[in-house]
């Protein structure tokens, strides 16, 4: 895919992209970020990606739209320190990220390519996720993100571009994937930073040489428990750090948590009486 195939929309958001990572972008707070494109997002599903990159033996990867990921940086994982190259084994890692001027797209064993397709234009998914599956030699490996950005366009939309619940995006992936049927792909559909569904790993091929027509598909729920609630115990240091930690890394969450604590937690200056 060239930039040609893309859309005018489509020219344009990369134009725009390109400004943010130049100059930085404002948020939906008010505040401005001066530096984007930091977060190595394929970071936290480390542990769940890492046994498919060794079960189909990955020797190159492309890091489709990689920001400023860094794969020989130290500290990918943090229990052994690894680097992202180091921690999936792979001898060569190529990247594209045309907001960056980094356009090393060859086809590889494997494309990850980790929030990019919500930034897409609507009418350029298609295209977008043939080029995936076209530079993809074994495996595939999708996360997008299916909720409201706090970055903010140069013109003010929001940055998450195209917003769709999981099941769309897997019939997006899946109407492609026919073409492509020796691929092995994982889509993750992220519904929060730290919530969605896991598509459990797949390929065409499973379909075509299936003696049903009805397709099953593994489904996973990851960032809220499914299964019957149990009461738990946490202290208070336990409860602000996790406070502190959603806060964080979810800003927008900040005033349904005080509605929270003014409602739920009686006032220590105002104890009730007998």
């Amino acid at each position: 895919m060239s930039m040609k195939e893309l859309s005018e929309q489509g020219k344009s958001l990369v134009k725009m992209y390109e400004e943010i990572a130049d100059i930085g972008y404002d948020r939906v707070f008010g505040d401005r970020v001066s530096k984007a494109y930091n977060d190595f997002e394929l970071s936290k599903f480390r542990d769940l990606v890492r046994p498919h990159f060794l079960n189909h033996s990955i020797g190159s990867v492309l890091d489709y739209g990689c920001g400023r990921s860094d794969w020989t940086a130290a500290g990918f994982d943090p229990m052994t320190g690894a680097s992202a190259q180091e921690f999936f084994e792979v001898k060569q890692v190529r990247q594209f990220e045309p907001a960056r001027k980094l356009l090393q797209k060859k086809k590889s064993d494997c494309v990850v390519c980790f929030d990019v397709l919500e930034h897409i234009f609507l009418a350029d998914i298609k295209t977008v996720v043939r080029d995936l599956f076209s530079l993809s030699k074994k495996l595939l490996v999708v996360n997008v993100a299916c909720y409201s950005a706090n970055a903010l366009l140069p013109n003010g939309e929001n940055a998450h571009v195209t917003i769709r619940e999981p099941g769309w995006w897997k019939g997006m992936i899946d109407s492609v994937a026919a073409d492509f049927p020796s691929v092995n792909v994982i889509l993750i559909c992220s519904k929060s930073y730290v919530s969605g569904v896991f598509y459990g790993v797949y390929n065409a091929n499973q379909w075509i040489q299936s003696d049903s027509f009805s397709i099953e598909q593994t489904e996973l729920k990851f960032g809220e428990d499914v299964s019957v609630a149990k009461p738990i115990t946490l202290t208070a240091d336990q409860i602000f750090e996790a406070v502190d930690l959603l806060t964080t890394s979810e800003p927008e969450t900040i005033p349904r948590i005080a509605s929270l604590m003014a409602n739920n937690i009686q006032s220590i200056a105002s104890p009730q009486t007998a």
